[in-house]
């Protein structure tokens, strides 16, 4: 939108609000009316919003072409905006003239030499095409939903316990025993000629690819015009072929009329090779990006690059299996194999530790039974990331001492047997430099759990069904 107004936008409040009220709308599912008036969208405690409403929000607050399949999510945040107006009438939240004129005059934009000017305020409304009563309504709106948020969770001060709390769950020492399993599983990743030929028949469709078959000619002046030179006339020719294009001639017409040599027929897939998954050098990499992204409608496309033009026919599409006899193939075929034995092994552990048939001992014995070390690290807080990766080490700060657990990433290349041995508690102490920030990181989780609990209130308070008819309106107005 505006640049103050956008700047107050991703502010704290209007951050807190988006959790607030429109994520939890999402989550906590509303009502719905299959049939009904299709000018009305949504009903919030019997008062009905129109699509036209909706539509000019929509208009309002997104950035960019709106897609479908986004309105419904923008319903989210048109509820959200109505439910907080109705809070803010609710709680008898009000901005009389003096205040809001005192909240212009401090605004940072408005200011020169540190002093409020009016004249800074009018080249914004005028350089944002709004008027002045306009912009002081959104900045009443969004003054109010502040002054909600203060009503909700504002004054919260934690005490020295809660602080220590959040200090503690950052900064504490953690000793921890640790597997890594890829040591263990490499001993299954050995796959006979059998195995690799049953995976691949049985997933053929896995390994398929598109080739494309096409007719392509460099067009370049001594092919045209008989000399080396760009001449004007040799640019009034690529015009010619041009409009030939245009107009659905076949590449054989344009060899024809211009008394080429043949095109040469390749076929290539996205690599840029061919069916025996050798490289066609003859074209660069960026040819075949540029022949993979022609539309199938187009018979003959002429395409330019680096100064040179390309005239090309696409005569065949086809989707080919691979073949396991090809090398590159065969690799793809066995990394694939290597995933599913890994996800099938970490499966099982899995199984094993939520059953809890996994414990210590059985963490010892595994790697005296399968040679591998236990390898130990300290931890000085969830940030000491020396030798794991963050993702890891937030994982190990979410379990109790003594405690097993399975780490492991999302495409299974790193998993890791974890035991958590020891956990030191630590505590900060008033005067320390940190103080502040734990202070004011604790007095956060409190409003946040403060607004959990304003979630549940505004969930037994309000009724909300949306008309499908209407909504599916709004849907293909932007379709």
């Amino acid at each position: 939108m505006l640049g103050p107004i956008r700047k107050f936008s991703t502010s704290i409040y209007a951050k807190v609000l988006l959790a607030v009220i429109i994520i939890p709308f999402v989550f906590w599912g509303m009502g719905g009316l299959s049939s009904g008036n299709k000018n009305i969208v949504v009903i919030i405690d019997k008062e009905k919003y129109t699509s036209q409403q909706f539509t000019n929000f929509i208009n309002r607050t997104a950035t960019g072409k709106v897609e479908s399949g986004q309105v419904e999510q923008l319903l989210s945040a048109f509820i959200g905006e109505k439910l907080i107006e109705k809070e803010i009438e609710y709680f008898g939240i009000q901005l009389n003239d003096n205040s809001l004129a005192q909240l212009i005059k401090h605004q940072k934009g408005f200011k020169r030499d540190n002093e409020f000017s009016r004249t800074e305020y009018e080249k914004f409304l005028l350089k944002n095409n709004i008027t002045a009563v306009t912009f002081e309504t959104i900045l009443s709106k969004e003054e109010k939903k502040k002054q909600l948020l203060d009503l909700i969770g504002g004054g919260v001060s934690p005490s020295n316990f809660l602080v220590n709390i959040a200090y503690d769950n950052v900064n504490q020492k953690r000793s921890i025993e640790l597997i890594n399993l890829n040591q263990v599983v490499k001993k299954k990743l050995n796959f006979s000629q059998n195995e690799i030929e049953t995976f691949f028949n049985n997933n053929k469709d896995r390994y398929s690819e598109i080739f494309k078959t096409v007719k392509i000619i460099e067009l370049d002046p001594e092919k045209l015009i008989d000399t080396n030179e760009f001449t004007d006339l040799f640019f009034k020719k690529i015009d010619e072929i041009d409009n030939m294009v245009i107009n659905g001639e076949s590449i054989d017409n344009i060899v024809s009329k211009f008394s080429l040599n043949n095109p040469e027929s390749i076929t290539i897939n996205e690599k840029g090779l061919n069916l025996n998954s050798l490289e066609n050098k003859n074209f660069s990499k960026d040819i075949t990006k540029k022949i993979f992204e022609i539309d199938e409608n187009e018979i003959t496309s002429l395409i330019e690059h680096n100064n040179k033009y390309f005239l090309i026919g696409v005569t065949k599409t086809e989707n080919i299996n691979k073949r396991i006899e090809n090398i590159s193939t065969k690799k793809e075929v066995i990394l694939d194999l290597e995933r599913k034995t890994k996800r099938i092994f970490i499966s099982e552990f899995m199984a094993k530790i939520n059953k809890n048939e996994f414990n210590k001992s059985d963490f010892d014995k595994l790697s005296k039974d399968e040679n591998v070390n236990i390898q130990k690290i300290n931890l000085d807080s969830r940030n000491d990331n020396k030798i794991l990766k963050k993702d890891v080490i937030n994982q190990v700060y979410s379990f109790p001492e003594n405690k097993l657990i399975l780490v492991n990433d999302m495409d299974f290349s790193e998993n890791f047997l974890i035991y958590i041995d020891k956990i030191s508690n630590v505590k900060i102490s008033n005067d320390s430099k940190e103080f502040e920030k734990y202070l004011s990181l604790s007095r956060s989780r409190i409003v946040n759990d403060l607004y959990n609990t304003y979630d549940d209130y505004l969930k037994k308070k309000y009724k909300i069904d949306i008309n499908y008819q209407g909504l599916d309106l709004v849907k293909n107005y932007f379709n």
